[in-house]
């Protein structure tokens, strides 16, 4: 009897399902709505239709629909595919996601729900439906459209972040409050789960099918395929993680092999099927009088969902450097929350943490959004002239200077790529350390103060303040104030400013969270507020010299440690060679003409010294040379400068006085610093008007040890420049100004034969050097 009443239930069904979307499909609309129309004709909440008789096994069936839904996601992703869609998808998701879990949190605490409903609020209201745009850009011809190939984009990298935020829910969802120990060595887990898929994927899976494919025909491939599937659910919850994630990476393993797409074909119709009876299941929680009583949060979370996805994506791609007009079309697709959605509430409803209301509620808001959605992105190009219309010129002017129809392409460049790349490694690496500094801090400094200090708020204080002071550096250090590649493409592009700023914007944010933890868990003061009022402290570490020059000595001793091996045994081979390897390759010359110089203008100023670490080492006028001339001399027309840097240091400087039509290349060929200093007397420079480049040793009690390069007076002491330190077995290329000379130190010091004398009769070179 119990299997009649299944294949009864599973005929009603389907066949509901496919009669009503038809009449969707007629309609235009997606199926999934039609899903979950179907879903409640047959729920025992309408009396017009037969009922289901078992809901608890259609119940079982849609959790396995939810496993194939994951499964599927899984064989679309790619590592190929996440570093194809660019920085701009990034900047779009990260701020989208933020922006609405923190609305969705608000909203609920202002119908004063629970905790644990407003937290998952905040997730279900974070992530746009990505089957309900990418159908509604194939019904209008949008799919190809830039806009368009920029929000799937960021939709790849939302199905990504929802990942993780499925395995925050559930770590907050356990202890039934938000522990950040807790949910870091939950993530800290996830990572070693994530290498182990990896090293599955690399090593073992590809190699194994591929060994028998040639055995394997599609009946075969199914069952390895699901088989797979199943097993790494299994394994996801036996260490605790949901069976949606388990489901994730087993598609994402088998997306890494030849036989994916064979893969991806097979197992469709299977992912349809239950990902259909999934759906009608949402359909079926839809609960006619719930939804009456709480027509007002449907209502008022609808239309926080439409204007906050469509403000913070519309505000995203802006950030983006996109224009304007993509900004608007992609905010207007943007609108809706999904499938994703109602993964998050069925997580909710299984760990029993969310209350029987929140998931009708958020099926209905989904169904109005989605339904809204075709006409937004139809209407989308009307919006955007009324928009363009009724904005102030001054705006309209800012837009303009800062953002371009072209910057999707530009963002997919090998220097946004690295850019990014070093961004998030640094951000990762400083945010783990500030997490410990803080976990430290909080579990053992804290107790001790309160041992030693009487006063209790004393000890709360000193603790607060040292665990900050701690993690100044760190801050100072996450941000990389004077990375070359920055400056490389705030040049290039005017829209790469936006994306830029902002995303220094979210690492100053990150820092402000942290300080913000600290003063917290001493003090009963406002998360939001505390993060407000810690900007501003970070904003001023990031500029102090003081703590960038402390932040880049444990950088450098960081480097020094982590490659000792590698870099002795590089140190050994240039001993045997004589040959000073980074002299001869990290530093070129690049010679060109002044066409274009103010009245007095300085050479800082003409070559943007504050923004580019560049040197220029001489300035040839009128067949006069003048060699390594200091930061105020005067540059004019008509003048000949040579410039000393990185490849990318002279490249970025040298792109933005091109674009300012001030410089015109002579016909010197750029070249390595060596090949330079060894090739003056071929160009006719006299012998004593040469450049040299000279090492010096920092000794014990001298006057420049402890001191930044910038205030320790050495340049102007001997009339060098240096370019180069080498500490122990690590070697600075072009250091920073606030680097901080230590005993032992190695200068590299480039400057005519009047600084080799000064340096002779100071004592710190020999004569015979």
């Amino acid at each position: 009897m119990h299997l009649d009443s299944l294949v009864a239930d599973l005929a009603l069904i389907l066949i509901v399902a496919a009669i009503v979307t038809v009449i969707f499909k007629k309609l235009k609309q997606p199926a999934v709505l039609g899903y979950i129309v179907a879903g409640f004709l047959i729920s025992p909440h309408f009396d017009y239709l037969p009922t289901i008789i078992d809901q608890a096994d259609i119940s079982v069936w849609a959790d396995i629909g939810v496993i194939f839904l994951m499964f599927g996601l899984g064989l679309e992703f790619s590592f190929r595919k996440i570093a194809s869609v660019g920085s701009s998808a990034f900047t779009v998701a990260v701020i989208v996601m933020s922006g609405m879990i923190l609305v969705g949190t608000g909203i609920g605490s202002l119908l004063g729900w629970s905790k644990m409903d407003c937290i998952f609020l905040g997730g279900m209201l974070s992530m746009s439906s990505t089957m309900i745009i990418l159908k509604t850009y194939e019904e209008y011809n949008l799919k190809n459209e830039p806009f368009a190939q920029m929000v799937l984009g960021a939709l790849v990298i939302e199905d990504v972040f929802g990942i993780f935020l499925l395995i925050v829910l559930s770590t907050i969802s356990v202890g039934r409050n938000v522990s950040g120990l807790d949910m870091v060595s939950d993530l800290g887990i996830m990572l070693l789960y994530l290498v182990i898929w990896l090293l599955l994927g690399i090593f073992i899976i590809p190699s194994l099918i591929g060994k028998i494919a040639h055995m394997l025909n599609d009946e075969l491939m199914l069952i390895i395929s699901l088989g797979l599937c199943l097993a790494m659910v299994v394994l996801a919850n036996y260490i605790g993680f949901s069976s949606a994630l388990g489901a994730f990476i087993a598609g994402s393993i088998l997306a890494g092999t030849i036989q994916a797409v064979r893969i991806e074909n097979l197992v469709k119709p299977v992912r349809d099927l239950f990902g259909a009876i999934f759906f009608v299941s949402v359909g079926m929680m839809i609960i006619p009088s719930l939804l009456l009583k709480y027509i007002g949060p449907v209502l008022l979370i609808s239309a926080v969902v439409i204007c906050g996805q469509m403000l913070f994506a519309t505000l995203g791609i802006l950030l983006s450097g996109q224009s304007l007009h993509a900004a608007v079309r992609g905010g207007q697709s943007m609108m809706q929350i999904g499938e994703f959605s109602f993964i998050v509430a069925t997580l909710g409803m299984s760990l029993g943490v969310i209350s029987d209301y929140l998931y009708p509620i958020i099926v209905c808001v989904s169904v109005i959004t989605s339904f809204l959605t075709p006409i937004f992105v139809k209407n989308s190009e009307r919006v955007y002239h009324f928009v363009n219309a009724r904005l102030p010129e001054k705006a309209k002017a800012f837009l303009d200077r800062n953002t371009s129809e072209t910057q999707i392409q530009h963002d997919k460049s090998t220097d946004w790529n690295d850019y990014v790349k070093k961004t998030a490694l640094r951000t990762g690496i400083c945010s783990s350390a500030m997490f410990v500094c803080y976990w430290v801090g909080t579990r053992q400094l804290a107790p001790f103060m309160r041992d030693v200090i009487d006063s209790n708020l004393t000890a709360n204080i000193v603790s607060a303040a040292i665990i900050i002071l701690v993690m100044a550096p760190l801050a100072n250090f996450m941000h990389d104030t004077n990375q070359t590649l920055f400056v490389k493409l705030w040049v290039k592009h005017r829209a790469n400013h936006l994306p830029l700023i902002t995303l220094r914007g979210v690492r100053v944010l990150i820092s402000a969270c942290f300080f913000a933890l600290v003063v917290r868990k001493f003090f009963n003061i406002p998360f939001i507020v505390l993060v407000l009022l810690a900007a501003i402290p970070i904003v001023l570490i990031v500029r102090s010299d003081w703590i960038n020059g402390v932040s880049i000595g444990m950088e450098k001793q960081f480097i020094a440690n982590f490659a000792e091996r590698v870099l002795a045994k590089e140190k050994r081979e240039r001993g045997r060679s004589q040959n000073i390897h980074w002299l001869d390759e990290s530093l070129y010359v690049i010679e060109f003409e002044v066409t274009q110089a103010d009245y007095n203008e300085t050479i800082a100023n003409f070559t943007k010294r504050k923004t580019f670490v560049v040197t220029i080492i001489r300035i040839i006028r009128d067949g006069q040379f003048i060699n390594m001339p200091s930061a105020n001399d005067v540059v004019k027309t008509g003048d000949i400068l040579q410039m000393l840097g990185t490849w990318d240091e002279v490249d970025a400087c040298t792109i933005l006085l091109e674009k300012d039509e001030r410089i015109e290349y002579t016909d010197t060929d750029d070249m390595i610093l060596k090949d330079y200093i060894y090739g003056q007397r071929f160009h006719g420079v006299p012998e004593e008007d040469q450049l040299v480049c000279v090492p010096i040793t920092i000794e014990g009690g001298s006057e420049y040890m402890r001191k930044s390069i910038k205030n320790c007076g050495l340049r102007n002491a001997t009339g060098g420049t240096i370019i180069g330190i080498e500490r122990g077995n690590l070697t600075m290329v072009s250091p920073d100004v606030e680097t901080i000379l230590r005993r032992g130190d190695i200068l590299w010091l480039m400057g005519g034969y009047p600084m080799v004398d000064k340096l002779i009769k100071k004592g710190m070179m020999d004569e015979q050097k």
